[in-house]
């Protein structure tokens, strides 16, 4: 222990490590729940926040977040299960994905969800198949639409172009016919997501206009019902040194004022906003110690017991230039750095680095190093069986006590499910 140790909520992180060992991930829920509730408290009363289960399905950082008002955006029988025993009420679920399968519309028909998001009109009539044989009358659905307008600032588009999700706006309109045919499908609503990690304000407010003024336009077009208009969310978190965060009372503000007028057209329609790495992000570190520290042809490396198998985010995928996430010395927080180590993992290959070239106080063998923003895509998005080294612990502090949300992966966990053919 130093006096600069990293804490939290005045727990050393040295204590968290050695009770439940590392690497682990260590979530804060006082950042859960600051982040949450700075952003309800200004948003649009008639706006619902849903955790998108996909950016951290742990049940603790859901039933926590549902605690507090979240509701859950599922996109997989585990995820539809994980929010129920979470606490998450089904009138507060919505079930999305482009390709869902026989078992999952089946599930979601029993399960009494808000809304089923559609994303297909073949997705459309076979559930309106599955509701008349399981004798369901007015089965909620919303229709996800492929909008023609495309809003700049996202990492990565999720509409306005080709793509496998939602329904070309074309292909809707010419689509009266089969709605006008359905039997037991009620299409109340409408769903879009354009992209993700927006940092200008300007374009999610800008992003939010388009969407309900679609939903607006094809409302009238095709008489479809707006109960409830889910206008995406995307908003983004500034991992990068050259990145500067959302502007949340700009960003509130125009987004209010959106919701403002759309609402005088369509009084009592429920607005869904549905988030996943603004909310859940912040309140992550990712803990790994220091197995050795070396060098090679004049670099300084650290080799750590944890590293891409559990933290596939930080290595860039999806970017054209790796760039490093937020990487501290835990053990020496409030130190100077005054070197650069390059932070690998234990796999045999070189791509398994965290941190190229990081500045760091003096890192010894032993020490713990840290990755910050971490509560997003983590375990979920990382190849955790490469070597077999399995995923990681799962921690959350909450009043001070830090509790174990799930346990790190056995050689057992690992081996159970495989079978030896007797040669």
């Amino acid at each position: 222990m130093t006096a600069s140790e990293f804490q939290v909520q005045g727990l050393l992180v040295s204590e968290i490590a050695a009770e439940f060992g590392t690497p682990l991930y260590v979530y804060d829920a006082d950042v859960l729940h600051d982040v949450y509730q700075g952003l309800r408290d200004r948003m649009h009363p008639a706006v619902d926040i849903f955790l998108s289960l996909k950016a951290n399905p742990n049940i603790s950082v859901i039933g926590f977040l549902g605690t507090l008002g979240a509701g859950a955006e599922v996109s997989s029988l585990a995820e539809l299960e994980t929010a129920r025993r979470a606490g998450i009420a089904p009138q507060n679920t919505i079930f999305l994905g482009p390709g869902k399968t026989r078992a999952e519309l089946e599930a979601c028909v029993a399960a009494d969800l808000h809304a089923i998001v559609c994303e297909s009109l073949d997705e459309l009539k076979a559930l309106d198949d599955l509701a008349v044989a399981a004798g369901r009358d007015r089965l909620p659905v919303m229709l996800r639409i492929n909008p023609e307008f495309h809003t700049k600032g996202s990492a990565l588009a999720m509409g306005g172009k080709p793509r496998q999700f939602g329904i070309d706006v074309a292909e809707l309109r010419a689509s009266q016919q089969l709605l006008k045919g359905l039997r037991r499908v009620h299409v109340m609503g409408l769903h879009a997501y354009m992209g993700t990690r927006f940092l200008n304000h300007e374009d999610l407010i800008h992003n939010t206009r388009e969407i309900l003024a679609a939903a607006d336009e094809l409302s009238a077009e095709t008489g479809i019902e707006l109960r409830t208009v889910d206008f995406g969310g995307g908003f983004g978190v500034p991992y990068f040194s050259n990145e500067t965060g959302l502007d949340i009372p700009a960003l509130t503000d125009g987004i209010n004022d959106a919701v403002g007028e759309f609402l005088q057209k369509h009084p009592g329609c429920r607005l869904i906003n549905e988030l996943g790495r603004y909310l859940t992000a912040p309140c992550g570190t990712y803990v790994t110690r220091a197995l050795f520290v070396k060098e090679s042809m004049g670099e300084q490396f650290v080799v750590a017991d944890g590293g891409t198998n559990h933290h596939m985010a930080a290595v860039g995928v999806g970017s054209f230039v790796k760039r490093n996430f937020p990487v501290r010395s835990l053990t020496r927080y409030a130190e100077e750095p005054v070197r650069t180590y390059t932070v690998t993992g234990p796999l045999c290959t070189p791509n398994d680095v965290i941190g190229k070239r990081v500045a760091l106080p003096p890192v010894a063998a032993g020490d713990l190093i840290g990755v910050e923003l971490s509560g997003a895509y983590g375990p979920s998005a990382s190849p955790g069986l490469f070597l077999s080294h399995g995923f990681p612990a799962e921690v959350m502090v909450h009043n001070g006590t830090a509790h174990l949300v799930r346990r790190r992966d056995t050689i057992e966990d690992l081996l159970d499910k495989q079978q030896l053919i007797v040669f």
